[in-house]
């Protein structure tokens, strides 16, 4: 048995790969343990809790730290034997690339619970969560080239050359890209500035509809017609935006005109039927009413009132009930609207103006 152990096989007896094997298994089976036993009571220990962040340090001790530790009792089981300068060489550039990769993931995890607790801070915090995808991706991307770039130091590789052809490559991608980086940016503002977010009602301009997508270049709605309108990012933070979500209430004007042959009697009611009409509705506060002028064809008067609800349907049956009064009331006291008309005024001329305008011609 002992002629057995002390075989030499690539420079290491059977009782030394036997002792490497026995490192990596027994090491593997008391991490199992540990997961089963440990793990799984602070995991019921983190749920009971109000905080969120012991239940994120016991995901990545599970997602992170458990299978970086079997890689490294691999490790351990492998240094345990005599390797060559190559085999060494092979062991080191594994361990460090498997190390990055664990470390670079738990970096992106941070970051993301980070920005997560971040939203959810904020109103319709859950909703805003979906957002985050677009940024994860450019910062994953961003963790990654600098994580590589130290790994490759570390290998001992001159990294300078890679650092400076990345800064000669992102000039010229800057250069030929320079619309989507500057979507992308303002994609950054968006997202941190909040002007508007999803489920919000916008108008841009001649344009209008309920955000239901912001992406990395493009902002998407829904008209009010049913059709997707697709709007760049940088449309959208150079423009004025209206945002009537969290408008509170509506401020509404409106005129109307009665006819100038109206009695001043009547033109005085005028106000006093408008404003009992106005404040018997509930749900909305009078401003003012007035005789606002003298138009091109009606006598105008001015109302201004607040409905008391950002909901655009609520304000159109307001201004609907109004308008049926109005008509309602203006009938019973015989006040006539007004409409675009010309009237034409003839003055009745005489037979000697007539022939005095015969002379003056002739003359």
């Amino acid at each position: 048995m002992n002629d057995v152990l002390s075989e030499v096989y690539f420079g290491n007896t059977v009782q030394d790969y036997l002792i490497a094997l026995a490192i990596i298994v027994g090491g593997i089976l008391v991490l199992q343990l540990f997961r089963k036993i440990i793990v799984t009571r602070l995991k019921q220990w983190a749920d009971r809790t109000e905080s969120t962040i012991d239940n994120f340090a016991v995901s990545g001790l599970e997602r992170f730290a458990l299978p970086a530790l079997n890689f490294f009792i691999v490790y351990l089981g492998i240094n345990y034997l005599s390797l060559s300068d190559k085999a060494e060489k092979v062991v080191k550039i594994a361990v460090a690339v498997i190390i990055t990769f664990f470390l670079l993931r738990l970096i992106s995890s941070i970051v993301l619970h980070g920005l997560q607790t971040y939203v959810r801070r904020q109103e319709q915090g859950e909703e805003k969560i979906k957002q985050l995808g677009g940024i994860m991706l450019i910062l994953n991307g961003i963790i990654w080239i600098i994580g590589l770039i130290f790994l490759f130091d570390n290998l001992g590789y001159n990294v300078g050359a890679i650092i400076a052809g990345l800064g000669i490559g992102g000039i010229a991608i800057a250069l030929a890209a320079q619309n989507i980086l500057g979507d992308l940016f303002n994609y950054f503002v968006i997202f941190f500035d909040r002007p508007f977010e999803i489920g919000d009602f916008i108008i841009l301009d001649d344009k209008m509809g309920t955000v239901e997508y912001i992406g990395i270049k493009t902002t998407r709605l829904k008209s009010l017609s049913g059709e997707q309108l697709i709007l760049s990012n940088s449309d959208l933070t150079k423009s004025r935006v209206h945002n009537y979500k969290r408008m509170q209430r509506r401020r509404i004007q409106f005129d109307i005109g009665i006819v100038y042959q109206t009695s001043l009697d009547r033109i005085q009611e005028v106000p006093a039927i408008i404003k009992d009409i106005v404040t018997s509705i509930d749900g909305i506060t009078l401003d003012r009413t007035h005789f606002k002028g003298y138009g091109d064809f009606s006598l105008i008067f001015q109302t201004v009132y607040f409905v008391e609800s950002p909901d655009f349907n609520i304000y159109m049956d307001k201004q609907q009930l109004i308008n049926l009064r109005l008509f309602e009331e203006f009938e019973k006291r015989k006040i006539e609207f007004a409409y675009p008309t010309q009237s034409l005024f003839l003055t009745p001329t005489t037979k000697e103006n007539h022939n005095d305008q015969l002379v003056s011609e002739h003359r």
